[in-house]
């Protein structure tokens, strides 16, 4: 079975600031990491009727399946290390309040934590856990 991939951003400080986030409370490795903008991206998110060029949320690929916004960012939480997998209850909030605020904090992303020039460029150790 194929590692879940979650697509990010690569020039939203935000999303890297997550995407680091993870990585550290990733304790079991279960993750691979691609910039929306990335050929990767832009091969495999059509498969599933999304434009990558027309997106501004988290993805999440796992089991054939590709998760979006609140979802695709509990189902992340649940498998991170510590207290975190407790945000999962989130999930019994409906989905269209939960997508709501994240539309709020999706749309305002760049204007409240900036942007960088160019996508995030893992260091050498980190490079195994990222598709580009």
């Amino acid at each position: 079975m194929a590692l879940p991939v979650i697509f990010f951003d690569g020039v939203c400080n935000l999303c890297n600031a997550s995407v680091q986030f993870v990585i550290e409370h990733d304790k079991k490795n279960q993750f691979k990491f691609t910039a929306l903008q990335g050929d990767y991206a832009k091969d495999m998110l059509p498969k599933f009727n999304a434009d990558p060029q027309k997106l501004n949320t988290i993805l999440l690929l796992q089991e054939g399946r590709l998760y979006t916004k609140s979802s695709a960012a509990l189902r992340v939480a649940k498998q991170l290390s510590g207290l975190i997998p407790l945000f999962y209850v989130f999930l019994i909030v409906p989905k269209f309040i939960r997508d709501w605020v994240y539309d709020i904090i999706a749309k305002n992303r760049y204007r409240w934590w900036g942007r960088q020039e160019s996508c995030w460029v893992p260091t050498p150790e980190l490079k195994n856990k990222f598709i580009t």
